[in-house]
């Protein structure tokens, strides 16, 4: 073992004592082949893509991730018809850029690229009412707005918005960086997508608007509320919905566990519209929209997730101690696990899937879910990698309809392997199987299956968080015989998978190392 991995398997140690006891109960899982359960969305692989360059990004298709979002907060202030003008919002000064400086339309390069490697394109499509108006104008140059408490490094002119005393500025009109993007800018946009034969997964009515009032405060300064958020869903839905009739509409891409409860308005707001949570007030709305006209706004429901507490971090930051390694673990929970209790400021069950799936039964039933952005921090990190695979193995049990890590984890790193484990575990293209046949838990260690449309092949992808080697069993019931089986495992301190060929037959033990990601490929016989 070298250093490295052994400086991670002492931290490991520590951190992964809850899930590492010792002995530790076996997991088992027994898996009929005969009766599978659920279709799983291919589109639960997806990434984010981000227009600025980074060398270190996997590529989609190195990751073998099966679609892309155009999204993140710059997305709001997209201008189309320009091509390749976007306002950065607080993220970045506030400043209208071009992030490519190459030719032809952003957003048409981005889609023929993903078709050339066959990944799918989703879009977020701005319903903020503002874009860009050119490459180059600010919200608060200093020439106006006096000395400011950050400036932007490479153009000193342009400062944050905030003055030497912490005051906020106050913004000028929205026409100082911005034009107007009504509804029909929108239909024109997807009206251009079909003329073009450019195919889009999924439409997304914006980024988080529930942040706009902080995100992009020169432009919309005031929260968003409950019944603004409805009344722009139902007119860009709309206008998405003219020009593309078979689209698949997602909405509202709320920004995190609160943001399912109460708008930007405050705790009041709620009160005023009978103190439904705003998500479900949201979908009973369009569900009475669609009762009324006969028009169907969103087809999906889409939230972002991003674990919080302190240290958790986001893309490669995030605390790598042995606490915050277990809690990053742990905290896939808040997805699924109604007896979990989030160790952050939130302090109570989230238990986000099955939540959404109740209020989406209870108010407007047969939407999907999409998680359109989520990321646990620390991706160079062991515990990184090991939170991303049990995540996507509970977005496949789920049946989850789609679902995008921001942005795409570096290449070579845990979490880029986590995504191999379920798209390209053995460098051929092998992945993750179309129907779901089930899953298992046992002492933190967990195990998911599914079986390809064929019949012939069961992927079976394990996860050990522990620091001790996970006892487990597996028992394949089906119409035909394990011929051969291949076991692909990815660990603390490795650089890629390891394989090796198993003894094939129905009923097969494992010890999953610890901190790992194991893929089981089980090639069926089916001649009796």
């Amino acid at each position: 073992m070298n250093s490295h991995a052994a400086t991670l398997a002492l931290a490991l140690a520590a951190s992964c004592a809850r899930a590492g006891a010792t002995p530790r109960h076996e997991l088992t899982l027994t898996i009929d082949c005969r009766h599978p359960g659920h279709r799983i969305s291919p589109l639960i692989f997806g990434v984010g893509h981000s227009e600025r360059s980074d060398a270190d990004r996997a590529e989609p298709w190195e990751l073998g991730a099966t679609a892309v979002r155009w999204g993140g907060n710059s997305s709001s202030r997209y201008n189309w018809e320009l091509g390749n003008a976007w306002n950065t919002g607080s993220d970045w000064f506030f400043r209208n850029v071009d992030y490519s400086d190459k030719p032809g339309a952003a957003y048409a390069r981005f889609m023929d690229e993903n078709r050339a490697h066959g990944v799918a394109s989703a879009l977020t499509m701005p319903m903020i009412g503002w874009v860009a108006k050119d490459t180059s104008s600010a919200s608060f140059p200093v020439a106006r707005f006096g000395p400011q408490l950050a400036l932007d490094p490479d153009h000193p002119g342009v400062g944050n918005g905030v003055a030497k005393n912490g005051h906020v500025l106050s913004p000028d009109a929205p026409q100082r960086t911005s034009v107007p993007a009504p509804p029909e800018m929108i239909t024109r946009w997807a009206t251009r997508l079909r003329s073009d034969d450019r195919e889009v997964a999924l439409y997304f009515l914006d980024n988080e608007p529930t942040l706009w009032h902080e995100t992009h405060r020169d432009v919309h300064p005031q929260p968003v509320g409950y019944d603004e958020l409805l009344e722009r869903t139902l007119r860009y839905g709309e206008a998405i919905r003219r020009a593309a009739p078979d689209a698949v509409i997602a909405g509202p891409a709320l920004w995190g566990f609160p943001a399912l409860f109460d708008s930007a308005a405050g705790r009041w707001d709620r009160y005023a519209h009978g103190g439904v949570p705003l998500l479900a007030w949201y979908l009973r709305e369009l569900r009475a929209h669609e009762q009324k006209t006969g028009t169907r706004i969103v087809d999906v429901v889409d939230v972002h997730f991003y674990p919080q507490g302190d240290g958790i971090g986001l893309g490669v930051e995030g605390k790598t101690d042995p606490e915050t390694a277990a809690r990053r673990i742990r905290s896939v929970r808040a997805l699924w696990d109604p007896a979990y209790r989030d160790e952050s400021w939130i302090d109570e069950p989230v238990r986000l899937l099955p939540r959404l799936r109740e209020w989406i039964d209870a108010n407007y039933p047969g939407r999907g879910i999409s998680i359109g952005e989520w990321n646990f921090g620390a991706e160079r990190h062991i515990s990184s990698g090991l939170a991303t695979a049990e995540t996507l193995g509970r977005f496949a049990e789920a049946g989850v309809e789609a679902a995008f890590y921001w942005t795409a984890p570096p290449r070579g790193t845990p979490p880029f392997w986590a995504f191999r484990a379920f798209r390209n575990y053995d460098g051929r293209g092998s992945s993750f199987g179309d129907l779901f046949l089930g899953s298992a838990s046992a002492d933190g260690a967990s195990a998911f299956a599914s079986l390809d449309d064929s019949g012939s092949r069961v992927v079976i992808v394990a996860i050990n968080p522990g620091s001790t080697a996970a006892p487990a069993m597996f028992e394949i019931a089906s119409a035909g015989r394990p011929r051969d089986i291949h076991v692909y495992t990815y660990s603390a301190g490795r650089t890629g998978f390891e394989m090796e060929q198993i003894p094939a037959g129905a009923r097969f033990g494992l010890r999953l190392p610890p901190a790992s990601i194991s893929t089981i490929e089980i090639r069926l016989s089916l001649d009796g």
